[in-house]
């Protein structure tokens, strides 16, 4: 194992995603599962994210469910994936987190991000616009003023003042400099984007003020990690997410996650299958040993202490022995080398 791998932290975001022949319920439960099985293979944080209206995506309360995820587990880290603010009066979210915090003491991680909701009719829904998106870094001021004491109103979040929540950026674009002028440690992904990445991670340790949350900066990076006993079968775990996003793309909305064996017989038109070309491309799949040279050119490029791994497939006994796999690379405590 190199020194990189072995000194990087190794964590988990679950998106919830929703299979073909499932329900949304299963997903959930699939989400609280796989938390567990994180826990035993070492994995330091688990996270959970957020989506509204999306039919493929079940997790739409994340805080709700970081709070399943809490309690079916003892010693993993928890968090989100993260909650977007400009959905989000701040008050509410540190209440929120103030609760989770109180209930699973020194286990909660507060992940926010800037996006707003998915489509025209969500934003409609939760009462925002796209241009709620440019008031993240206010926001994000304020909901960490809630913890700090310093709101200028009066009123007091309870139980969150005085309390430490770890808070993350999830940056993209902005969201590096944001991040660095508050002191924060910073989620960047997609690993398929290098070169974009990297220029995120070299503005954010520029531009980045220590503060009372970190005195100098943390870097995650995010992306899918497939591994298997042989490069064709990490690439079919993902195909499942490179055809809904391909779907996505040319019809607007975003499906459950189809078996792989369906996705392979079905005729794509050419731009269909130009997206979903793409979708496969560029992300850390392969055997142990192939996966391993690639996280650790990874971790050597963008000098990164933390890996968080998002995948997504529709066979979940395949995506568990990724994640045993990866463990066993990665030297977890509970990974074990598998073999089928």
């Amino acid at each position: 194992m190199s020194s990189a791998i072995s000194s990087a932290r190794f964590s988990v975001l679950d998106r919830s995603r929703v299979r073909e022949g499932h329900t949304g319920p299963e997903a959930l439960r699939d989400t609280v599962g796989l938390a567990r099985e994180a826990e035993r293979l070492g994995y330091h944080r688990f996270w959970v994210a957020e989506h509204h209206g999306v039919p493929g995506v079940a997790g739409s309360a994340p805080t709700v469910l970081a709070a399943a995820v809490a309690g079916a587990t003892r010693t993993i880290r928890v968090g989100t994936g993260g909650v977007m603010l400009p959905n989000h009066r701040p008050l509410v979210v540190a209440e929120q987190f103030g609760v989770l915090e109180s209930l699973f003491p020194g286990r909660v991680d507060m992940g926010l991000g800037r996006s707003v909701g998915f489509t025209d009719g969500v934003r409609r829904a939760l009462g925002r616009g796209k241009d709620d998106a440019e008031d993240f870094a206010a926001q994000l001021d304020e909901l960490l003023g809630w913890f700090r004491g310093t709101s200028p109103t009066g009123v007091r979040a309870r139980p969150a003042e005085g309390l430490t929540v770890p808070p993350f950026v999830l940056a993209m674009g902005e969201g590096a400099t944001i991040a660095a002028r508050a002191g924060l440690p910073m989620v960047i992904g997609d690993l398929r984007d290098r070169d974009g990445v990297r220029r995120g991670i070299d503005r954010y340790r520029e531009r980045f003020r220590p503060s009372q949350w970190a005195s100098e900066p943390y870097v995650v990076v995010s992306g899918t990690v497939a591994v298997a006993g042989t490069p064709e079968e990490a690439r079919r775990l993902l195909i499942p997410e490179a055809w809904s996003m391909a779907y996505s793309r040319t019809h607007g909305s975003f499906p459950p996650l189809p078996p792989a064996e369906r996705v392979e017989t079905l005729s794509l038109s050419a731009k269909e299958r130009g997206f979903y070309e793409s979708g496969l491309s560029g992300h850390l799949a392969g055997t142990e040993e192939e996966v391993a040279h690639r996280l650790e050119t990874v971790l050597e490029e963008t000098g990164a202490q933390e890996v968080l791994v998002t995948t997504s497939t529709h066979d979940r006994e395949a995506l568990l022995d990724s994640y045993r796999r990866l463990a066993a690379i990665a030297g977890l405590d509970g990974g074990t080398a598998t073999r089928r």
